[in-house]
């Protein structure tokens, strides 16, 4: 199962992100996604470039909210848009292919739609109660999750209140990762939760 980290600076200061991006990295984690939504556009770009300093060499790949532009410019590997963002169709015509792109659902439907506008991957959740996700209403559940997970062709990630504690409870399921945000934040120990998360597979 890969283990995605993404980025929250009200949990990880400015100082302390950076060290735990390269403590991922050295870790083996495989995506990073750079979610700074209050950040302008200079301001995030200097911070994905200095993320990309870490990720260089290392097997992640690296992924910027939203803000195409930046990634572009950034030399990004993908961009992820939320449900307020452009559409993936839409990213694809700006970007064509130098982009990997991903897109947030928090339902079948929007899952499925994703899927045909051309998404790559999808983030499904919040799947169990978390406060960083409340806004998108009651968590889904295990059993909503692999519903959607067996009617899609592309890779889906679980996200929303995973935490190390949860990871058994998805292993039955045909998940390509789970993504965190602070249960990356918190960790003890990085590089013990990227191998715990890449245990957590039926493969």
């Amino acid at each position: 199962m890969e283990a995605y980290l993404v980025t929250d600076r009200r949990l990880a200061s400015e100082e302390f992100l950076p060290r735990l991006v390269r403590r991922a990295c050295e870790a083996g984690v495989d995506r990073i996604q750079i979610r700074e939504k209050d950040l302008g556009g200079r301001a995030l770009m200097r911070l994905v470039r200095e993320i990309a300093e870490s990720v260089e060499g290392s097997r992640a790949t690296l992924f910027v909210n939203d803000r195409v532009d930046v990634a572009l410019a950034a030399s990004a590997h993908g961009v992820h848009v939320g449900r307020s963002g452009l559409p993936p169709d839409v990213v694809r015509r700006v970007a064509g292919e130098e982009l990997v792109i991903g897109a947030s659902a928090h339902s079948l439907e929007e899952a499925i739609e994703a899927q045909e506008k051309g998404a790559d991957y999808v983030f499904v959740g919040p799947v169990f109660p978390t406060v960083s996700k409340a806004v998108f209403g009651e968590p889904l559940g295990l059993s909503k999750l692999e519903v959607i997970v067996r009617r899609l062709r592309i890779p889906v990630y679980a996200i929303g209140g995973i935490t190390p504690e949860r990871l058994g409870s998805l292993r039955p399921l045909p998940l390509t990762g789970v993504a965190m945000i602070s249960a990356f934040v918190s960790a003890p120990s990085v590089a013990d939760l990227v191998r715990q998360i890449h245990g957590a597979s039926w493969r």
